[in-house]
């Protein structure tokens, strides 16, 4: 297993690393068409065929509760901010 482009790539050891390099950037190309961002490449060989599976990542959301309330911190007024930074962690 190899990293392209911060993408990591599985590939069948009959195949080279250059090779499967380049079929990593064609499907990357075609991933970045559709402004979506990739996890993961597997190349697989059945036969005389070059099977190319992709897996998209999966955008994780952090959701903070404040003063009752459940949103994302970019969604945050100043008050709350502020609440957020004044948290004591306590161990």
């Amino acid at each position: 297993m190899i990293l392209v482009n911060n993408v990591f790539l599985d590939f069948p050891s009959e195949m080279t690393e250059a090779e499967a390099t380049e079929y990593a950037k064609e499907e990357l190309q075609l991933w970045n068409d559709q402004q979506k961002e990739l996890d993961r490449i597997i190349i697989k060989l059945e036969k005389d065929e070059v099977i190319i599976q992709a897996f998209e990542k999966s955008p994780i959301k952090r959701i903070r509760r404040i003063t009752g309330y459940l949103s994302e911190v970019n969604n945050f007024n100043d008050a709350k901010r502020a609440e957020l930074a004044d948290r004591v962690i306590h161990v």
